[in-house]
């Protein structure tokens, strides 16, 4: 049953679907889509902190590119995937110099879609919502934000539940509280 949690930057929705997954009976594993490029040395420290707060009892795999395909490989009856977050992958289909891989990025949303509904165990998808501020001066920041608001989209049209965390506190949009 895929779960989309969603909010602004530091609105607490990793720390709310790490409460989720905390809470949940059988095997968690944690699906890490954030790609370290470039030596930026604070994103490492992001990265570096969502990793100590997981339990140790959880498995844990890098998405890459291929996320439904990790997805699938990594669902079991009874377990969770917590996979955070859909921005962060959205980011490995641009190159370091700006292009994006729009045909690349259509086939694996395509089949991430498929894979969330074949899903035996739970799934929480951690993205971020990002269309509430001014339109960028920059391409590719647009195409990011476009990209992810239809990614966004989809994913609540397939998930059963669809939350919105702001201040800490989540806000059911879709499926029971």
């Amino acid at each position: 049953m895929p779960h989309l949690i969603t909010g602004g930057a530091r609105s607490g929705k990793s720390r709310y679907a790490e409460s989720l997954a905390l809470a949940h009976p059988g095997p968690v594993c944690y699906l890490a889509t954030a790609e370290l490029r470039g030596g930026d040395a604070e994103f490492a420290a992001r990265v570096e902190h969502h990793r100590r707060r997981r339990p140790a009892e959880w498995s844990q795999a890098d998405a890459g590119r291929g996320l439904a395909a990790e997805l699938l490989r990594h669902d079991v009856a009874g377990g969770l995937l917590l996979i955070d977050c859909l921005g962060m992958w959205l980011m490995r289909f641009f190159d370091e110099d700006g292009g994006f891989d729009a045909a690349g990025f259509e086939q694996e949303r395509a089949a991430l879609l498929a894979a969330l509904e074949q899903a035996r165990g739970e799934v929480l998808l951690v993205s971020n919502e990002i269309g509430w501020g001014v339109v960028s001066a920059s391409a590719q920041t647009r195409c990011f934000v476009d990209e992810l608001g239809r990614l966004n989209q989809q994913a609540a049209a397939v998930c059963r539940r669809v939350t919105l965390v702001a201040c800490g506190l989540p806000l059911v949009l879709k499926g029971e509280a």
